[in-house]
């Protein structure tokens, strides 16, 4: 029996199952739907050739369930990508750059900058800004389901989402001086207005990834989609670098006086506010752009919203999505100690702010090298299997920087042991890198593209 007719057998076991069990009768649809997009088995031809011909890639020249159904061509590198995946992928790394700005500030930056306002305890009243990333699996149901025709299923989010986002950056721009000042006042109490504009900041940032996760796996051609989980890696970690550890360089007196003043100054060369309306007005730039220059496909496909809901509790009750969560709870327990700890033992030690910036520097261009080719090699390589190769060299990275810790000299930071600091971060990111690409790689391969925000959103939530 080949191939094609052991599918279509699984396709009509399948069918007989309808009748024995509704709900494994919606997640067998599905999982038939996302191997086989265009429907080709079981729709009638004038339905085929509607949603073909609503495709922009749709062409007389070819096959099109050759081009869907074809084996992967192995790793393909950016520059042998089709033009169209080429532009997808530009576009992606560029939402996903602009999701990185703000999520950088709210879980780095600012925190950081509020010290000199408030307690520890305090910034951590702060850190529920932050919440909606974690809780975005409750409306991404919603974000799937309800769209316009006329914008498309993703852009019907991004645009508005983008669009507001922008403008609250602006508001913020104008106000964060003020606001940072008066959150330390009467006791820390003005902390809660200002973590509510950020609550609802990052809010809007997570409902865009959810937009856009969904959208990877529809603008990218089936056999390059491990490039989504590359895009996803280079733009948020792009944008996260950008407004963490350039936007504090560039933010402290220190640097600003060190390198770029002949008469020192009691402010950096950045302010937040500054940093804030900039990134606000680019944001609204790139809304503008992508209203007018960029189409998305059309499509007739559309779920009810509680029908989003079902599937997502239909996917939760798979055995192997269960196994898959488990493993992800479980997986951190070896390496979450050095994630969390490691940096600030050496602080503690006496290793320095300047040495610690220079570390993170370094190791930001091998963080997004290896996110490119880890994409690359997902195409070759099952991704699940990368994640157990670089698994397995986190734990040791994780033991490798407990020694680290170890041996810190007696004397203070010396230049083999500056050396030896950044190796270990080098190694240490690498792993996690390679750990999240390939996961998100596998996530992408397997998730319906119909409901690709929900699917993505719940397997890595």
């Amino acid at each position: 029996m080949n191939r094609r007719t052991r599918s279509q057998a699984q396709v009509n076991g399948h069918s007989q199952e309808k009748h024995e069990n509704g709900n494994s009768a919606g997640m067998n649809e599905v999982e038939h739907r996302r191997k086989y997009p265009l429907g080709a088995d079981d729709e009638d031809s004038a339905t085929q050739a509607t949603r073909l011909m609503n495709r922009e890639e749709f062409s007389l020249d070819n096959d099109p369930l050759d081009s869907m159904h074809s084996k992967d061509e192995g790793a393909v590198g950016f520059l042998e990508l089709p033009k169209k995946d080429q532009r997808a992928f530009v576009l992606l790394v560029m939402l996903y750059f602009l999701q990185g700005i703000p999520m950088g500030l709210a879980t780095g930056s600012v925190p950081f900058l509020l010290k000199q306002h408030l307690s520890y305890g305090q910034i951590g009243v702060f850190s529920l800004a932050s919440y909606p990333y974690s809780m975005k699996l409750l409306w991404s149901p919603i974000v799937d389901a309800v769209w316009s025709r006329r914008l498309g299923r993703r852009k019907s989010w991004i645009l508005p989402v983008q669009l507001i986002s922008g403008l609250g950056m602006i508001y913020l721009g104008s106000h964060a001086e003020g606001m940072m000042a008066a959150a330390g006042a009467v006791g820390g109490a003005g902390i809660w207005t200002f973590t509510y504009w950020w609550f609802f900041l990052v809010f809007t940032c997570a409902t865009q990834d959810i937009a856009v996760d969904g959208w990877a796996l529809t603008i990218l051609s089936h056999k390059h989609i491990a490039y989504a989980s590359t895009a996803q890696t280079v733009g948020l970690t792009g944008g996260h670098f950008l407004s963490y550890t350039v936007f504090l360089a560039f933010n402290s007196p220190d640097f600003a006086n060190k390198w770029f003043r002949s008469i020192p100054s009691s402010e950096g060369v950045m302010t937040l506010g500054g940093y804030l309306t900039f990134w606000g007005w680019i944001y609204i730039l790139v809304t503008l752009g992508l209203a007018v220059l960029k189409k998305e496909d059309k499509t007739k496909e559309r779920e009810g919203i509680m029908d989003v809901y079902k599937v997502m509790w239909g996917i939760l009750q798979l055995r192997n999505v269960q196994i898959i969560i488990i493993v992800h709870l479980i997986a951190k327990l070896g390496f979450q100690a050095n994630d969390a700890a490691t940096s600030l033992k050496l602080l503690d030690k006496g290793f320095s702010q300047e040495d610690m910036a220079l570390t993170v520097l370094i190791d930001f261009p091998f963080e997004l090298g290896l996110g490119y080719y880890v994409g690359k090699w997902s195409s070759e390589y099952p991704p699940l299997q990368l994640w157990c190769w670089a698994f397995v060299g986190r734990l040791v990275a994780a033991g490798f920087a407990q020694f680290v810790v170890m041996i810190f000299p007696a004397q203070g930071v010396t230049s083999w042991y500056l050396l030896t600091v950044i190796l270990e971060h080098v190694f240490s990111t690498s792993m996690n890198t390679t750990m999240f690409v390939a996961v998100s790689a596998f996530h992408a391969k397997i998730a319906d593209p119909v409901i690709g925000g929900t699917y993505m959103t719940l397997l890595a939530t």
